[in-house]
């Protein structure tokens, strides 16, 4: 996992630093704390996702921050099943 510091993380996200600052207030987004917060770059993808539902659907950043959860809470729900299944499928062999 790479670490991002706090200047490339605005910039490969394209968010305002004050929208990233209202993140990090609401602990949705953790740093790597030491001199100066470093960002980690699993990041990067959840916060595009966040600033396109806020800028193109007009959602608010909490509710953004509520779907983008969702979102990856049914993909990962969805890797497991598909993971039972072909466990499922092999059993069946």
């Amino acid at each position: 996992m790479e670490l991002l510091a706090y200047e490339e993380f605005v910039e490969v996200t394209g968010i305002a630093p004050d929208r990233l600052q209202e993140l990090l207030a609401l602990g949705w987004i953790e740093t790597e704390q030491g001199q100066s917060p470093r960002f980690f770059d699993g990041d990067v993808y959840k916060v595009r996702k966040l600033e396109r539902l806020c800028c193109d659907l007009e959602v608010s950043v909490v509710g953004g921050t509520i779907i983008v959860d969702l979102l990856e809470r049914i993909d990962m729900l969805e890797r497991t099943i598909r993971t039972l299944q072909g466990l499922e499928d092999g059993e069946n062999r």
